[in-house]
């Protein structure tokens, strides 16, 4: 038995996590990487510096970390990197995770990944109790698939999206709208989602990490790209959530669901129930702001879970209200330093 198990099932039942604001923290995006083999645009340097290996939890350490969420009242939990499917072994840490899934301790583990690994992954995803992933896809167009990743091959995401659905698995496009690079081929990229039964989410762009383009550059507004597809498609307001940001409608014209993930214009703070915890167990109380707390330092402490569960739960204290995220032309900075690979989507 591991230390995580052992813990785990010595635990008595903790107080859940409360933040200051009365919200209860039960999900947590969990970076097991901050590697990845595409180099976004609007999401990394194109020479990035990674972070040497021996800074990063061991996928055990990651495991105990998540069982102690789990302990604290976590629900759900998002594996995200970098590209989470790049982690040598990462299979390893889903297989452990499943044991939450199977008492009912957890009611959902999910994957945000960019579909490059997803061919040979998929079928041990759903074996291992994943039910639901977002594909990270931001246009149908080869060229312009491979002008906005540097590196990426549409073909193999395309055939991982196969993969995943012949898996049984249920699947979430995320499209981040970059201005006058995508902004064409949002209707095509709706009919095409929903031709093929899965959900659309399109995303703003953020101010995290310095990247080489300006992202007053980039960044388009989703309240006139909704206003856009109203000319075409008729958007019907409906009650219906997934646990994270994103607020949807239904396009009657397709049947399927569409949502917007709108940081800038029209931010999600007022109900934020997650935390995020980087691949080196630094865990950030909000995607927006620099205030984090070190938990690879009390885990590896002890065997004991004791330390750990004292620093999350100052950690949650610290919980802030919201983000302050504004992109302008006279804003030169971005609005935190790490770029978003660091503490996962």
């Amino acid at each position: 038995m591991t230390i995580a198990e052992k813990n785990f099932a010595a635990a008595p039942g903790e107080a859940p996590l409360i933040d200051p604001f009365g919200r209860a923290v039960t999900y947590i995006r969990v970076s097991v990487t901050d590697r990845c083999d595409f180099r976004c645009v609007y999401c990394m340097s194109e020479d990035m510096n990674f972070l040497p290996k021996r800074d990063l939890l061991s996928l055990e350490e990651l495991d105990r970390l998540c069982s102690t969420f789990v302990g604290l009242g976590t629900r759900k939990i998002r594996v995200t990197g970098g590209e989470p499917l790049v982690r040598r072994g990462i299979m390893t840490l889903f297989r452990s995770l499943s044991r939450h899934l199977e008492s009912g301790a957890l009611e959902e583990v999910t994957v945000t990944t960019n579909g490059s690994q997803l061919a040979r992954h998929a079928q041990e995803l759903f074996d291992c109790g994943v039910r639901r992933i977002n594909v990270s896809l931001d246009t149908l167009d080869a060229d312009r698939f491979r002008a906005i990743t540097r590196w990426g091959d549409l073909g193999k995401v395309l055939e991982g999206v196969d993969a995943a659905q012949k898996a049984g698995l249920a699947i979430k496009i995320n499209a981040v709208a970059l201005k006058g690079v995508n902004d064409d081929e949002f209707p095509r990229l709706i009919e095409w989602a929903h031709g093929r039964g899965m959900d659309l989410t399109f995303i703003e762009v953020m101010p995290l990490g310095d990247i080489e383009a300006a992202r007053v550059d980039q960044y388009l507004p989703l309240s006139l790209v909704r206003a856009n597809l109203m000319d075409r498609f008729t958007l019907q307001n409906i009650d219906y959530q997934t646990g994270g940001p994103a607020r949807y409608v239904r396009v009657a014209e397709t049947g399927g669901r569409l949502g917007f993930i709108t940081p800038m214009t029209h931010n999600f703070c007022e109900s934020c129930n997650r935390v995020r915890v980087t691949c080196t167990g630094t865990l950030f109380m909000c995607l927006g702001q620099e205030d984090a707390a070190d938990l690879r330092a009390p885990l590896r402490a002890s065997e004991s879970d004791a330390p750990l569960i004292g620093a999350i739960r100052d950690a949650i204290l610290r919980k802030p209200k919201g983000h302050d995220f504004i992109i302008d032309r006279g804003t030169a900075l971005p609005a935190v330093g790490r770029h978003m690979s660091v503490t996962g989507g």
